[in-house]
């Protein structure tokens, strides 16, 4: 694919928890939006502001419930009940239009966590976006998990970790390295 750098194509946003990886995921995806495909997560809140759960949100503007602390499910993390469902209708079929379109060439993810590493469907298009021409830029959970420690070991995957000192600065350095590859 013209313009795009054959080394280190993908890039992946680590951080600790609240740090800011969805909202900055969030602002990369408006910002290329008509080149982009993929999904994010949102918390969900109860009256009282205590989180529940987690949504997910394609850039299509479609939305499912993921995770729920009333979700009955044998998938858990945490204290929430993980509908796999949701990922395997929403989040995956999002991220196969993205590699089928022609006129996509950044497909993102929010994120690359316990939760969505339960679905085979998931790990199976996140393997053929790491194969395919098309740029992957994704959030990814610092703890260890056997996926994510393959999908760290990559030569073609950069890790950005996004911290207190460099969250204002580093929409802008994403976006400029982007646009520059």
């Amino acid at each position: 694919m013209p313009g795009i750098s054959p080394i280190r194509p993908h890039l992946l946003i680590t951080g600790r928890p609240g740090i800011g990886k969805t909202t900055l995921i969030r602002h990369v995806a408006e910002r290329l939006a008509p080149q982009a495909a993929g999904f994010y997560t949102l918390e969900v809140r109860d009256a009282a502001g205590r989180r529940v759960g987690f949504e997910i949100v394609t850039l299509e503007g479609q939305r499912r419930l993921l995770a729920h602390v009333d979700f009955q499910s044998p998938y858990r993390v945490s204290r929430y009940g993980v509908d796999l469902s949701a990922m395997e209708a929403v989040a995956v079929p999002a991220l196969e239009r993205g590699l089928a379109a022609e006129a996509i060439t950044l497909l993102i993810v929010d994120e690359i966590a316990r939760m969505e590493l339960f679905s085979r469907a998931f790990v199976r298009v996140l393997e053929q976006i790491l194969a395919s021409p098309k740029r992957l830029i994704a959030t990814i959970q610092q703890s260890a998990h056997p996926v994510i420690e393959q999908i760290r070991a990559r030569a073609d995957v950069e890790l950005w970790e996004l911290t207190p000192t460099n969250r204002s600065e580093v929409l802008a350095r994403l976006l400029e390295r982007l646009r520059a590859s």
